[in-house]
């Protein structure tokens, strides 16, 4: 392949280069965004197989997760207390293991409620199977199935040159809508094909070099942090609504963007300051350009980057890391949350009482089962998935399309999204978080429902 220096230098595209951007980003698309019928249901490919081998490993996978686990843990243990030489050596290893105490206790409790589920040790609240239970023998085998796929593959939709391209085109459009820079655009594309977590870091990283004042970067990653297709696909297939992927992800995408043009311009992200943490200010020339201009500037970012240090074991690698990051990082977070959640949602009367505002508000805009729906309003400012884990039991099937479309577009999830925020250096706090969260139902409340009328 032709260097960077090379390709950038003459600006002439061979054949070979239109094809290594092209070829890959249509695998991409074909296997992330295609639906597919299936036995008179509409999926998409990632899906589908990770159903397959999921029907397949339903009744060990339990036990491999648990094992993967405990030796994750270990692992993790033993690097953020001794951080031995070969782990600085390795960027992979640091990503995966040195996590800090704070999230390597998180895991070590999603371990231990792991292995008490799995053998049935200890008390009976935690192994149930409206708890510990629900996690370990339904939920996780989804979780392994869907990372394996959708982790391995997302090289094919980033690393091509795709985001280049879209991210070039949407830049005309960011300011007026969204009172954002166009490079922001960049940022939301990380987060819908990778992971929300990825959104932050690269706005952090940005925010950090000068190219977003406080209250972009606040907005960014408190607005364009998006649930990725991967989790949104596993939400749906734990919620039984796979026949619904096109509707669901459109009505997302909507009440994502009706929030996306509010949130920005009513406190307390309207009140951010438009000062910049460092002395280096972004030039904005690139959100001038016309739309033929942007076209063409995308395009040849695309093929660029097709084209330079994109070699197939960089992106296997890339992929594993992907995989290995999700198995190891998100699902003992999920198993330690969510069983507790579910163990103050089964036991106590917490969760019903914060939802309780939710009843009268349901009720006016004719949901099913309102009082069971309105405590999946707030449980999931503790973990996306938990809305979801409490509303699979629901019985309509418009008032679970409710529940999915709304965890997902309610953004603000300590496990994840909260947590990297108030650890990054942007400009949020915990209230702000709250705020932000209650903000976000509020608004995409609504839209959702409106499309779930529609729909059903």
């Amino acid at each position: 392949m032709d260097s960077y220096k090379q390709v950038k230098g003459k600006k002439r595209f061979t054949a070979k280069h239109y094809l290594a951007f092209i070829l890959p980003s249509l695998i991409g698309i074909l296997l992330f965004m295609t639906p597919l019928v299936i036995n008179e249901e509409i999926t998409i490919p990632v899906a589908f197989l990770a159903g397959i081998l999921e029907e397949a490993l339903i009744d060990v996978l339990p036990l491999w997760m648990t094992i993967l686990l405990i030796l994750s843990v270990i692992m993790t243990v033993i690097v953020v207390a001794i951080k031995p030489a070969f782990v600085k050596k390795s960027q992979m290893a640091q990503a995966l293991f040195d996590v800090g105490w704070t999230w390597t206790i998180i895991r070590a409790v999603g371990v231990l409620f792991a292995v008490l589920t799995l053998m049935e040790w200890g008390p009976e609240f935690i192994w149930s199977e409206d708890t510990g239970g629900l996690l370990l023998f339904e939920l996780i085998p989804i979780l392994f199935s869907v990372f394996l796929f959708a982790g391995f593959f997302l090289p094919l939709l980033m690393n091509f040159g795709l985001m280049e391209l879209v991210g070039s085109v949407l830049n005309r459009i960011m300011r007026p809508l969204f009172t954002l820079p166009g490079r922001s655009s960049i940022d939301c594309m990380a987060s819908w094909m990778g992971d929300g977590t990825i959104g932050v870091l690269l706005t952090n990283k940005q925010y950090e070099d000068g190219y977003y004042t406080k209250r972009e970067a606040a907005v960014i990653g408190t607005t364009f942090s998006v649930v990725s297709i991967t989790f949104s696909i596993v939400i749906l297939t734990y919620m039984s609504l796979e026949h619904l992927f096109l509707q669901y992800y459109g009505t997302i995408v909507l009440a994502g963007f009706v929030a996306a043009v509010i949130c920005p311009r009513i406190p307390p992200l309207s009140r951010k300051a438009d000062t910049y943490i460092t002395e280096k200010k972004f030039d904005a020339t690139e959100e001038k350009q016309s739309f033929i201009a942007s076209f063409k500037s995308g395009l040849e970012q695309a093929l660029t980057r097709a084209t330079t240090n994109n070699g197939v074991a960089k992106n296997v690698s890339g992929g594993l890391k992907n995989v290995l990051d999700m198995w190891l990082g998100v699902i003992p977070v999920v198993m330690a949350l969510g069983t507790i959640a579910l163990v103050v949602a089964e036991y106590t009367p917490i969760f019903q009482w914060l939802g309780a505002p939710f009843i009268p508000l349901l009720q006016l805009m004719q949901v099913p089962e309102a009082t069971e729906a309105a405590q999946t309003m707030v449980i999931g400012f503790a973990d996306m998935f938990l809305p979801a884990i409490i509303g699979s039991g629901i019985e309509s099937e418009m008032t679970r399309f409710i529940i999915a479309c709304v965890s997902v577009t309610q953004l603000i999830y300590m496990s994840e999204i909260g947590g990297l925020l108030l650890a990054s250096k942007l400009p949020v706090k915990f209230f702000d978080l709250v705020i932000i969260f209650i903000e976000r139902t509020l608004i995409t409340l609504p839209v959702v429902v409106l499309m779930a009328h529609l729909i059903f």
